[in-house]
C-alpha cells in the first residue's frame, strides 16, 4: 500500500481545535456585540455593514489576495511542470484541479487561496521556483494542496473576518451612534465611548491569540498532509530550510508588500526570528522540522 493510499484526512486534533477556537471566538463576539448594543450602537447598521463585509470577503477574498501579491493565473502551456505537479497532487488528494498562479517576486514562497476546493488557486513565486528542486517544489505544493483539502483558507478568513468587523465598528462607532439611536449625551456618551474602546481592545487581543493558535495548528496539519501526499517529509524539510534561509536576502520592499498576507504563506515574509511563536501565524521552523523528522521515521518504518 502506497503512502498516498494510506492518507487519512480526518484529523481529530484539528477538528477539536477548530471547534474550540470558533466557539470561543463566537462567545467573544457575541459579548462584544451585546456591549456595543447596550452602549447605544444601532443594531441595524451593524448588521448591514457586517453582513456586507462578510459576503464581500467570502466571495472576493481570493481575488484580493491574488491582486495584492500581483499573482497571475498561468495556463498549462505557460507552466507545464507546475500544472503536472499540482494535477498529480490534486488527484492523490481527491480534489478538483485548482487554478495555478505565479507571482513575479524574488521572495521564495507559496500560498493557496479560494473559498472552497472548487474555487481554489495555488500560487508560487518565481523566487521559490529558482531556489528549490522540483521534488522540493512538489513538497511545498503538497502543503498548499492540504490547505485546500482542509478548507483552511475559508476557515482562517472567516475567523479573522469577525475581528476585522469588530475593529471596523469600533473605529466608526460615532457613525453607528448617529444612525442607530445615539449614545446619549454628555457624560453618558463619553462613558459609552470609553466602554466600547476598552471592550474592543480586549476583543482584539483575545481574537488575535485564538486565530493565530488555530492558524499554527493548521500549518502543522498541512505539513503532515504534504508528507503523506508525497511520501517524502525530508523534501519539505529541505524546502522550509531553504525558504527560511533566503528571507534575509529578499528586498525589504517585497517583504512589506507581502507581510499582510503572512497567514497564507508556507513561511511568513519576515526576517529572522522577528516574532515569538505565540504571536505568530506559523509554528517555529524548529518545531516544524521536528514533526517532519518524526514523520520520516514513521514512513520509513512502514
Amino acid at each position: 500500500m502506497t503512502h498516498r493510499n494510506r492518507i487519512k484526512w480526518g484529523d481529530l486534533g484539528l477538528s477539536l481545535r477548530m471547534f474550540l477556537s470558533m466557539f470561543l471566538l463566537a462567545v467573544v463576539y457575541l459579548i462584544f456585540m451585546t456591549i456595543l448594543w447596550q452602549a447605544g450602537v444601532g443594531f441595524l447598521p451593524m448588521a448591514v455593514i457586517a453582513g456586507g463585509m462578510l459576503l464581500a470577503q467570502y466571495y472576493f477574498s481570493d481575488k484580493l489576495v491574488l491582486a495584492t501579491m500581483g499573482a497571475r493565473v498561468v495556463s498549462p502551456e505557460e507552466a507545464p511542470e507546475l500544472h503536472e505537479i499540482i494535477g498529480k497532487l490534486a488527484a492523490a488528494a481527491d480534489l478538483p484541479m485548482p487554478k495555478v498562479a505565479v507571482v513575479q517576486t524574488d521572495m521564495p514562497n507559496a500560498f493557496a487561496t479560494g473559498r472552497n476546493p472548487k474555487n481554489a488557486v495555488v500560487a508560487t513565486t518565481t523566487g521559490l521556483l529558482r531556489r528549490l528542486t522540483w521534488p522540493e517544489v512538489e513538497a511545498v505544493l503538497g502543503h498548499e494542496m492540504t490547505h485546500v483539502k482542509n478548507r483552511d483558507v475559508a476557515v482562517i478568513t472567516m475567523a479573522s473576518f469577525f475581528s476585522t468587523v469588530a475593529a471596523f465598528i469600533v473605529q466608526n462607532f460615532l457613525f453607528f451612534g448617529a444612525f442607530g439611536g445615539g449614545y446619549g449625551g454628555g457624560r453618558d456618551r463619553n462613558n459609552s465611548g470609553i466602554i466600547v474602546l476598552l471592550v474592543s481592545a480586549a476583543v482584539w487581543v483575545v481574537s488575535y491569540f485564538l486565530v493565530n493558535a488555530l492558524s499554527r495548528y493548521r500549518e502543522y496539519a498541512a505539513d503532515r498532509g504534504s508528507a503523506y501526499l508525497t511520501g517524502s517529509p525530508s523534501q519539505l524539510a529541505s524546502a522550509l530550510l531553504k525558504i527560511s534561509g533566503q528571507m534575509e536576502r529578499v528586498p525589504a520592499r517585497d517583504l512589506r508588500q507581502a507581510e499582510t498576507l503572512n497567514a497564507f504563506f508556507i513561511i511568513p515574509a519576515i526576517r529572522g526570528e522577528a516574532v515569538m511563536e505565540l504571536l505568530s501565524t506559523h509554528p517555529s521552523l524548529e518545531h516544524r522540522l521536528q514533526q517532519l523528522q518524526r514523520l520520516t521515521q514513521e514512513l520509513e518504518s512502514v
